[in-house]
């Protein structure tokens, strides 16, 4: 199978513009249709995700990411279900430990031992197997005998990562630097195989902004937003773990001049806290330049095990990306 191509939308209104774009990216060949859950700085996705499932036929459907802080387990397992009827088995779930969807609430990302207990019983729960929650055993048992929904797990550090080894079947890597990615991919490996799992069955999903242009410094405008955004989950990080030589310099060392993050402006074009990003962390995290330049730079995600690529497209010219990528990425990724 070819690298896998997928598109997350912002649930920003008005609504039908995200469907217009999901449902168009679909008839260029894309195969996974994506959005955000933070419902405070955008729409909430849930009624979103059910008219992408009516909308679309083909391709998966999921959040990218959500998180068990602001959802509650047992619904959100229940919610994902019903989706998968609705979808007739298209959805797919992304799991984090919790960025903008709860800081905005002035809460904080779930703890590492919570987070791991909260996934094992979201994931048997929402494929219709009985858990244990809370003191009671319940079930989906209307869910029962449904193709399996996939559960994967936005991780950045080492902790986080274990848990996607351990419970999740990919990893949604949110940057596209092969240095970074193989050892994301190495860390969460390396947790499956010690749990018993086979590590070559864990999926690796990047995510990143792309801007088909060859006005390099344009596009790297256009992107500078993200490796900021990046650096907020980074620099919990190494307030974790310091800087020790288990964590890949090139992942830590740009952060050195960042200032404080305005999530106001959480994936937004032009956004002032991302001042501090150099050019070369554009290149290295996003996939901008020419279509051939793109090309080239998916070509080497895919030589390394990347088996899915998710444009964020949260840049400006949105219909002129998808049909870039529907004309000329896509066929040539794949040729």
């Amino acid at each position: 199978m070819g690298l896998q191509f997928g598109v997350t939308v912002l649930p920003d209104p008005p609504y039908q513009r995200l469907v217009e774009l999901i449902v168009k990216a679909e008839s260029l060949g894309f195969d996974s249709g994506w959005t955000y859950d933070s419902p405070i700085l955008w729409q909430e996705p849930y009624p979103l995700i059910t008219l992408l499932a009516a909308k679309t036929s083909r391709m998966r459907i999921g959040m990218c990411v959500t998180n068990p802080v602001t959802r509650e387990p047992a619904v959100t397992a229940s919610a994902h279900a019903t989706l998968q009827d609705i979808s007739d088995g298209r959805m797919v779930m992304g799991m984090g430990r919790g960025d903008s969807a709860v800081r905005v609430m002035g809460r904080q990302p779930t703890k590492i031992a919570e987070f791991e207990r909260r996934l094992r019983m979201i994931k048997a729960m929402m494929n219709g197997r009985p858990v244990e929650w809370e003191g009671t055993e319940i079930q989906l048992k209307w869910a029962q005998d449904k193709p399996e929904i996939p559960l994967y797990v936005a991780a950045y550090g080492p902790r986080a990562l274990g848990v996607a080894g351990r419970v999740g079947d990919g990893v949604i890597i949110q940057l596209a630097d092969p240095a970074i990615i193989e050892w994301t991919m190495a860390t969460a490996r390396r947790a499956a195989e010690e749990a018993g799992r086979d590590p070559a069955a864990l999926k690796c999903l990047v995510c990143a902004p792309s801007k088909v242009s060859d006005d390099i410094a344009a596009a790297r405008d256009q992107v500078r937003w993200f490796p900021a955004m990046v650096g907020n989950h980074v620099a919990d990080i190494v307030r974790v773990h310091g800087e020790t030589s288990d964590i890949p310099r090139e992942l830590t060392d740009y952060i050195k001049g960042r200032d404080a993050y305005d999530y106001k402006d959480h994936s937004r074009v032009g956004a002032a806290h991302g001042s501090f990003v150099p050019d070369e962390i554009c290149d290295r995290f996003c996939v901008i330049g020419s279509a051939a330049q793109c090309v080239e730079k998916l070509r080497g995600l895919q030589a390394i095990g990347v088996d899915e690529w998710i444009v964020y497209l949260m840049t400006e010219g949105q219909d002129e990306t998808l049909e870039a990528y529907g004309a000329e990425i896509i066929p040539a990724v794949n040729s």
